[in-house]
């Protein structure tokens, strides 16, 4: 009989089940926001990129490790990317790749006071419950956490933390067991030796210090 998901479940949620993930090169995004002129977002991506995902017994043991192509950098615009591929930036004639290694993994509750609120306005103790009185939690499909790991951008590593959003996990129509996710960070480019800028005569800088990540993608077990 076929399932439509791995039935292991952990503090309310469908879970993978334990093993080796890769991620998907056709359900992937590596992106990226930078400022522009202070006004502005501008967005890119890389195109080829790859992730292992080892899913722990226990979830919060899991590990992750990604290697990124840095010549695959993309914000549409064929100048722009061949100035971010250039020594000012990136120089991925020396450096070849970014790496990320994961180093723990931590559960985010449902910490937001409204949560509370809706969970205890319908629980049948009526509006004098308190938390302890609260119904647990239905199983549901996501789940927040934050990945701590290190950075290494041009051979220089740096610690990052970074949010993910959980988005289930099911097997799909090839009977291969998947799990979905996104994820943000912000860094700051130039602890990595990105260092080009102009300064503007109205004031501040032409490229903006922070740079946002922004992953999402899904991940298939591995036979």
């Amino acid at each position: 009989m076929t399932v439509e998901r791995p039935v292991r479940e952990w503090n309310g949620l469908v879970i993978p089940d334990p093993g080796v993930y890769t991620l998907d090169e056709a359900h992937k995004r590596i992106g990226f926001v930078a400022q522009h002129m202070m006004v502005s977002p501008i967005r890119g991506e890389f195109a080829k990129g790859a992730a292992t995902i080892v899913v722990a017994t226990d979830p919060l043991r899991s590990s992750i490790s990604a290697t990124i192509r840095t010549d695959s950098i993309n914000t549409h615009n064929s100048e722009r990317d061949a100035h971010l591929s250039s020594p000012d930036f990136l120089d991925v004639g020396r450096y070849p790749t970014i790496e990320y290694r994961s180093s723990g993994i931590a559960w985010e509750s449902d910490s937001d006071p409204i949560f509370n609120w809706v969970r205890l306005r319908n629980n049948p103790l009526g509006r004098r419950g308190t938390a302890a009185d609260l119904p647990p939690a239905a199983t549901r499909a996501s789940g927040r956490f934050v990945i701590r790991g290190y950075l290494t951008v041009k051979s220089i590593t740096r610690p990052i933390d970074m949010h993910m959003e959980f988005g289930g996990a099911r097997r799909d129509p090839y009977g291969r067991e998947i799990f979905g996710f996104s994820a943000t960070a912000e860094v700051d480019r130039e602890e990595y030796g990105l260092l080009w800028n102009v300064m503007l005569e109205s004031g501040g800088v032409l490229v903006g210090k922070r740079i946002r990540i922004e992953l999402a993608g899904e991940a298939i077990r591995n036979a």
